[in-house]
C-alpha cells in the first residue's frame, strides 16, 4: 500500500487531499498545527524520527501561515518570524530529513502566486516568470521554493513546487472574501441580514475549484522528474462577478445588497493570472469545474450547512 504524509492536514487542501488519497486506497498520515505538527517541524531530530515512523512515499507540504486581506495585520516582525517558521524553516527540516533518511520519498511544496509579486513583467505568469515577491507571505513562500530547488539540484531530492493560484471549496476559512460572499448571499436570501460590505469589487482573481488543484498535486508527484508548476485556470474574474453570480444563484440582485468600502482592505490584492500550460502538457491535468460551477457548488454546500 502506498503511503502519504500530509503536512498541514487540517487546512482546506490537506482535508481534500486526504479524502482523495484515501479514496485511492493510500495510507495517509497527517500533521496538523493543533496536534503537534508545528512542534515536530521545528526540530530536525523530531522530523527525522517522524518520517522514519511513517516512511512515506509522497510528502505534501501544505502548511501555511497567512491572514485575509480584510483582517487587521499583525506586527511585521511577528508575521515574518511565524511565516518563515512554517514556509521555510520547517520545510528545510523535512528536506534535510529526506536527504538523510528518505531518499526515495517525493515531496510537493505548496508555493503561491504571491511569489511573483504584485507587478510581474507579464500579465499572465508561468514557470519562467521571475520571482519578485513584495509581501511577507510571498517572500517566505519564495524562500521555500528556493529551498526545494537547492535540495533538488544539489542533493537529488525529489522536491516539486506548485505555484497555487486562488482555489476554493466549502472548507475555505470564513475570513476569505469568497466565503464572505457565499455566506452573505445565503443569509440575505433567508432574511437573516441585508448587506454585505466588500473592499474592492474590481479586483481580478484567477479562481479555481480546490479539489482540482489537489488532484494536480498528486499528478505532479507521479512524474518521472521533479520541477516547478503553475496551478491555475488562466481565467480572470472580478470580485464583483463572483458576487453577481452568487447572489443570482439565490434569486437576488447583488447590486441591492453589496456595498464597496476600500478602507477595509489591509493588504494589496495582486490580481495575478496563471498559465498552467506546462502542468497540462506534463500531466494531462485540466480544471473540471468552471467558475460558475464552482460558485454553484459553494452555494449548495453553504445552503446545506445553514439548513
Amino acid at each position: 500500500m502506498s503511503r502519504a504524509l500530509i503536512i498541514g492536514a487540517g487546512g482546506q487542501d490537506g482535508r481534500l487531499l486526504g479524502q482523495q488519497l484515501s479514496a485511492r486506497a493510500w495510507r495517509v498520515w497527517g500533521w496538523r498545527r493543533d496536534s503537534g505538527g508545528t512542534h515536530i517541524l521545528s526540530n530536525l531530530r523530531m522530523t527525522r524520527d517522524s518520517l522514519a515512523h511513517t516512511n512515506p512515499d509522497h510528502i505534501y507540504y501544505l502548511a501555511a501561515h497567512h491572514h485575509s486581506s480584510q483582517d487587521q495585520p499583525p506586527a511585521p516582525a511577528d508575521l515574518f518570524r511565524n511565516s518563515f517558521a512554517i514556509h521555510a524553516d520547517g520545510l528545510v527540516n523535512v528536506l534535510e530529513a529526506m536527504r538523510l533518511d528518505a531518499s526515495k520519498a517525493r515531496l510537493f511544496y505548496a508555493a503561491s502566486s504571491h511569489c511573483f509579486g504584485s507587478q510581474p513583467p507579464t500579465p499572465v505568469q508561468d514557470e519562467s516568470t521571475p520571482l519578485s515577491p513584495d509581501n511577507v507571505y510571498g517572500i517566505t513562500k519564495t524562500a521555500g521554493v528556493h529551498a526545494c530547488r537547492f535540495y533538488r539540484n544539489d542533493h537529488g531530492v525529489f522536491a516539486s513546487a506548485g505555484f497555487l493560484y486562488n482555489h476554493e471549496s466549502p472548507y475555505r476559512r470564513p475570513e476569505f472574501v469568497t466565503s464572505k460572499i457565499i455566506r452573505a448571499a445565503v443569509d440575505i436570501s433567508r432574511g437573516k441580514r441585508d448587506l454585505l460590505v466588500l473592499g474592492d469589487l474590481s479586483a481580478q482573481v484567477d479562481w479555481g475549484w480546490a479539489p482540482d488543484y489537489v488532484d494536480a498535486m498528486t499528478r505532479i508527484l507521479q512524474l518521472d522528474h521533479p520541477g516547478d508548476f503553475v496551478i491555475a485556470t488562466g481565467e480572470p474574474h472580478t470580485v464583483g462577478e463572483f458576487a453577481q453570480i452568487a447572489f443570482a444563484g439565490v434569486g437576488l440582485d447583488w447590486r441591492e445588497h453589496v456595498e464597496e468600502n476600500p478602507g477595509i482592505i489591509t493588504k494589496r490584492k495582486l490580481g495575478l493570472i496563471g498559465n498552467p500550460a506546462k502542468l497540462k502538457a506534463a500531466t494531462g491535468w485540466s480544471p473540471t469545474v468552471t467558475f460558475e460551477g464552482m460558485i454553484r457548488k459553494l452555494l449548495e454546500a453553504a445552503a446545506d450547512a445553514a439548513a
